[in-house]
């Protein structure tokens, strides 16, 4: 069978089941979720109202990518499957009274099991054709838990150098609690055995990971590359149903109603974060903008990273007197960044594939000393804030050679403190120091990256705009306010690993 980069067979490894109810409901489903749609209204320019109908991440793959499912006539093929295949790891067939032993699977044992698969799934793609065999590799599509059990395939000292873990192509992850869950600010107890949900507990997670710290376990610890595992968190807590509500409030805002928005990625790993919820119909699995970064990053072939870079940044005319006059003034930053492709989708409607935003807990948080000052903060050099990764498809460009995207960037100030008192009579609440909507065109040319930006809250975004230098290996876009911020961002554009 035919096997040529990016388009490798998908494994889809689905979340955490609470109760044997919720196992035995899953089990009696083929696609364990990944099938599972969604609806949305959106408001036409005459008024009117039109549903978007959101088919889901299996039906989308199958209509734009050619994938077909493992399944013919209520059976699992294991021969002759095509390598834009999909299949499901049912490791809870294990706990279903019909079709196992009623019997829950550890972690490790359902890592064992994604090996086993990942071992089924070579030979009923590949068959006898050493060169196939040769070329093989799979992507991993994880939901929640799921995401876990891919790390202890990747990571578990019985599992990480076997031929099956250095198949793992990419791994894409929805809503995976990375560095353990915790509600109401305390990670979930190690003796919480019941419905297994100290796998959870970072001392646990450390276990069946095999770290040697169970302080943070959001590492790969050097066994995959963290440029082909992407996560992808969810900021929308009040949308997740589970526990009649009680999950989203232990959770809290900072939160898709289960994982806190800071545990939910590893370190170093490409992230988007978008308003969805931990799952349910307004959740992050059967979302457009999910299926979106899935299919970039795993069919894309452009990466481009955002960053910051500020020369000034100001304080309100009354604080900077207060400042001058040697008083000690204390502020942190809000940057907040949203990036949207153009085109969209078909039907016109614009998505994220990445909202940093205040109001979503997901802005990036700075102090200034640690970008104006590093010295005193005891850093080496500026902590300039790293806004996005963003994946893009050459192949989705409709007219010529050129790819369009917006960035949404706003800066903003916290309260400022004066001698330790909040300085609050003077400041305008939902004042910013810098908003603009930033179009960028990047045309690929025999000598390299062509791109053009311009402000679109200023100027009309059908202009060609103006031609960016490129400095250091990042093209850079000026950023100005007429309150006296000043700095750029950059833009890194690069291959993406196929």
């Amino acid at each position: 069978m035919s096997i040529q980069a990016p388009f490798y067979p998908i494994i889809y490894v689905r979340g955490f089941a609470m109760t044997q109810g919720e196992i035995d409901a899953t089990t009696a489903t083929p696609y364990m979720g990944f099938n599972l749609g969604s609806t949305r209204l959106r408001q036409l320019w005459d008024g009117s109202v039109q549903r978007h109908y959101f088919e889901s991440p299996l039906i989308r793959l199958m209509k734009e990518y050619g994938y077909s499912d493992a399944y013919l006539d209520g059976h699992f093929q294991t021969e002759g499957l095509a390598a834009r295949s999909i299949f499901i790891h049912r490791y809870y067939d294990a706990a279903d009274q019909q079709l196992g032993e009623g019997k829950r699977p550890s972690i490790l044992e359902a890592a064992h099991d994604l090996q086993h698969l990942i071992k089924l799934v070579r030979r009923a793609i590949c068959g006898d054709d050493s060169e196939a065999l040769r070329r093989f590799r799979v992507n991993l599509v994880a939901h929640s838990m799921g995401g876990l059990i891919c790390r202890a395939l990747l990571q578990n000292k019985q599992l990480r150098d076997s031929a099956e873990a250095g198949q793992v192509n990419k791994v894409f992850t929805y809503a995976t609690p990375h560095n353990g869950i915790e509600l109401a600010g305390f990670n979930v107890p190690r003796f919480l055995g019941l419905w297994d949900i100290n796998n959870f507990n970072r001392r646990e997670m450390k276990k069946y990971l095999s770290l040697d710290d169970h302080r943070n376990v959001a590492t790969l610890n050097g066994h995959f590359d963290p440029d082909r595992f992407f996560c992808l968190v969810g900021t929308n807590p009040g949308d997740y149903a589970a526990g009649a509500g009680m999950s989203r409030r232990l959770a809290g805002e900072m939160s898709d109603g289960l994982v806190r928005i800071s545990n939910a990625a590893v370190s170093g790993s490409p992230r988007a974060f978008v308003h969805r919820s931990h799952s349910g119909p307004f959740g992050i699995v059967n979302s457009e903008e999910g299926y979106q970064n899935l299919v970039r990053f795993l069919f894309g072939d452009v990466r481009v990273d955002g960053y910051l870079a500020l020369d000034h940044l100001p304080l309100p005319p009354s604080v900077q007197r207060a400042k001058d006059d040697g008083r000690k003034v204390r502020a942190s930053y809000w940057f907040e960044a949203s990036v949207a492709p153009r085109p969209a989708i078909e039907d016109g409607s614009v998505f994220f594939l990445t909202e940093r935003r205040k109001a979503n807990y997901s802005a990036v948080m700075r102090g200034y000393d640690e970008m104006m000052k590093p010295a005193k903060v005891g850093l080496e050099r500026p902590r300039w804030p790293f806004l996005f990764s963003t994946f893009l498809d050459t192949r989705k460009i409709t007219r010529g050679k050129t790819m369009v995207f917006t960035v949404e960037l706003v800066v903003s100030a916290t309260d400022y403190v004066i001698d330790g008192v909040l300085f609050f009579d003077r400041t305008i609440p939902g004042e910013n120091l810098y908003r603009q909507n930033i179009c960028v065109r990047a045309t690929s040319t025999e000598e390299g990256w062509r791109v053009r930006c311009n402000l679109v809250d200023d100027e009309w975004g059908e202009k060609l705009g103006r031609e960016l230098e490129l400095v250091d290996g990042r093209f850079v876009v000026p950023i100005n306010s007429t309150k006296g911020l000043a700095g750029s961002l950059e833009l890194s554009i690069q291959p993406h690993l196929q």
